[in-house]
């Protein structure tokens, strides 16, 4: 399944996607829109099939550069076989002409174009490094994707969507210095397509050491996602949080009845359950449990298993 769709907004901006014309049609003021420059290695879109090298050069020929304040790397050619270190390394090329950029997103491509497992990452940390003002950043897709630790003193958002995320990339976020760091949304996937973190892998986040600003925690889109559900009931982070959002994942009865079990939660803002498989039953016990006491609670998108295996017929809303 695939559940990923192109970015509507970005940064606080309206995403559009950056058209080259010769006619001299006006352009969006650099500074008000998320610009999504993407190629189309099939042809299928007339005069977009050229390479991304390309398009970039003519967006930053159109578009004044120096008041781009988003920037969406869309389809870059065809990702299964060509990384994103290619788009990567001719945005920090520019990094001198886009002197007011805060936010990136790597990868915007929707199923159509390639599957999120098919998306072929990088060392996306080099972005960071050179934009220190970035305040937002997002990826999209697991594969080969390299999260060393960083430091960066601005990032206030950061999110990476992945139908399998390596536990190393966790690893690598978590041992980041993000001091800013308000909200954090990790799509950790399945086994089947490489997403081999472990609830223990989680500890230094759920501890509550880490990242003193964060006030929205999204661990989604996971096998696990009653231990992780049950470790978070428990966690030391909750008590600071205004979102939690375990979405996307096998949430069931078992649990959800942890996290009601567990330490109060009526302080939230917003628990997102979306995609879930909680009977009718434990969803009104949730909105019970949260409502009256102001939680907006989503448990949309109750699903049901494939098959007649219980919980071994679950699944994410992500993974191939």
């Amino acid at each position: 399944m695939y559940g990923a769709q192109h970015l509507h907004e970005f940064g606080g901006l309206p995403a559009v996607d950056f058209q080259h014309t010769t006619d001299g049609a006006a352009q969006p003021a650099a500074d008000t829109v998320a610009w999504r420059v993407s190629v189309d290695p099939y042809g299928k879109d007339e005069g977009r099939d050229r390479p991304w090298e390309d398009e970039f050069n003519n967006f930053l020929d159109t578009v004044d550069p120096a008041g781009v304040r988003a920037l969406i790397i869309g389809q870059w050619g065809e990702a299964y076989e060509e990384d994103s270190s290619v788009p990567i390394g001719l945005v920090l090329a520019a990094a001198d002409r886009l002197t007011s950029l805060e936010a990136v997103f790597v990868g915007d491509l929707e199923a159509e174009q390639a599957e999120i497992t098919w998306i072929e990452q990088s060392d996306v940390t080099a972005l960071l490094a050179a934009f220190p003002a970035l305040a937002e950043f997002g990826v999209r897709g697991g594969t080969d994707l390299v999260f060393p630790p960083i430091r960066h003193e601005r990032l206030r958002s950061l999110t990476i969507q992945a139908g399998g995320l390596p536990v190393q990339v966790v690893r690598g976020v978590l041992d980041s210095e993000l001091p800013a760091l308000e909200r954090l949304d990790l799509w950790l996937g399945v086994s089947a397509y490489g997403g081999d973190t472990e609830v223990a892998d989680l500890a230094p986040l759920l501890s509550g050491t880490r990242f003193p600003r964060l006030s929205h925690l999204g661990l989604r889109n996971s096998e696990v996602q009653n231990e992780i559900a049950a470790a978070v009931a428990s966690a030391p982070v909750v008590a600071r949080l205004t979102t939690l959002d375990l979405s996307n994942g096998t949430l069931g009865d078992e649990g959800a009845a942890a996290l009601l079990e567990g330490q109060p939660l009526t302080h939230l803002d917003v628990l997102d359950l979306h995609h879930h498989f909680l009977t009718e039953a434990m969803e009104e016990r949730v909105r019970t449990a949260l409502e009256p006491h102001g939680v907006r609670v989503d448990l949309s998108e109750r699903s049901k298993p494939w098959d007649d295996r219980g919980a071994e017929g679950r699944y994410t809303a992500v993974s191939e």
